[in-house]
């Protein structure tokens, strides 16, 4: 999760919701990822799909059997899909996200039964940290912005 919450800091520093996510397979690292939807321009440049896509180039396969994702905020749906689809084993993750997290807070989509695989899921690691950045980005967010109907 200290990998991940790195990448978080990065993100943060370029300007994007700092999010942060790596796969491990074996105590190796495949992948990692940050948001980068605004400097990318693209929807799906969340951390979680940039680090399945770098596991899977490297191990030349779109299946992550057996491996585990550590990502500080809660996958949205298209990430908590993708993590489905890609086989990983394991998800844990820092922070819920009541707005738009598929892993339990809105959805539930990595245990669903009806779907051809679950994920074993655990949260709340290093929650404090991974919450707090996300903090410190959305009040300078809030700062940042002019407000209406002041002069």
């Amino acid at each position: 999760m200290e990998l991940a919450l790195r990448e978080a800091e990065w993100a943060f520093k370029a300007g994007e919701v700092p999010v942060g996510a790596v796969v491990v397979l074996q105590d190796e690292v495949l992948g990692s990822g940050r948001n980068r939807r605004e400097t990318l321009r693209d929807p799906t440049a969340h951390a979680e799909m940039i680090a399945l896509r770098e596991a899977c180039q490297k191990l030349n396969s779109w299946r992550l059997v057996g491996a585990t994702m550590y990502v500080t905020l809660e996958p949205c749906c298209m990430c908590a899909g993708a993590l489905v689809l890609a086989r990983v084993a394991h998800l844990v993750y820092g922070v819920s996200d009541p707005k738009a997290g598929a892993v339990g807070s809105l959805y539930n989509l990595v245990q669903d039964p009806r779907l051809n695989h679950q994920l074993q899921v655990t949260s709340g690691i290093m929650q404090e940290a991974c919450g707090e950045i996300l903090r410190a980005f959305f009040g300078e967010l809030r700062r940042e912005k002019p407000r209406k109907g002041c002069w």
